[in-house]
């Protein structure tokens, strides 16, 4: 006579395999997912649309202005030069970057002249701070939002 395990037992494992699969499943496409900040009662994508900024380069200083009612946080700066490019972040370079970020109407002038030395051009983009379900988050405006300099 052979024995084999019950259907019961047989039931409850598939059960357990069938949970345990979707679990991992359900964690790996979370890391897909990525969480929407919001920013003025808005999708921080969206407010992007409504960044007023102004953007000069002369003698190794650029400089910025907040024309909007809506703070920049941070501004990626993209140098092309080359063929390729780099992309820095302006709170790594600057000491003079307000820790809150460029409000309404303030303005700041930052030295890079040892960045774009031989370079071609630059991309300014802005970057905000949302919030999300986790806390306060960074969020990088796309290219079209930026505002291209030609050294």
């Amino acid at each position: 006579m052979k024995r084999g395990i019950s259907p019961v037992i047989a039931t409850v494992i598939l059960v357990a395999i069938v949970i345990v699969s979707a679990t991992i499943v359900f964690m790996w496409m979370r890391g897909f997912v990525q969480e929407k900040g919001t920013k003025e009662g808005k999708n921080v994508e969206l407010v992007c649309e409504d960044i007023l900024f102004d953007a000069g380069y002369a003698e190794g200083t650029l400089s910025i202005v907040n024309r909007g009612n809506i703070p920049i946080y941070s501004l990626k700066i993209k140098i092309f030069g080359e063929g390729s490019y780099e992309t820095k972040d302006i709170r790594d370079i600057s000491v003079n970057w307000p820790a809150t970020g460029l409000g309404q109407g303030q303005s700041s002038l930052v030295n890079i002249q040892s960045l774009v030395s031989g370079k071609e051009k630059i991309l300014i983009t802005p970057v905000l701070l949302g919030a999300s379900r986790r806390g306060q988050k960074t969020y990088n405006c796309e290219d079209q939002y930026g505002k291209e300099i030609i050294l």
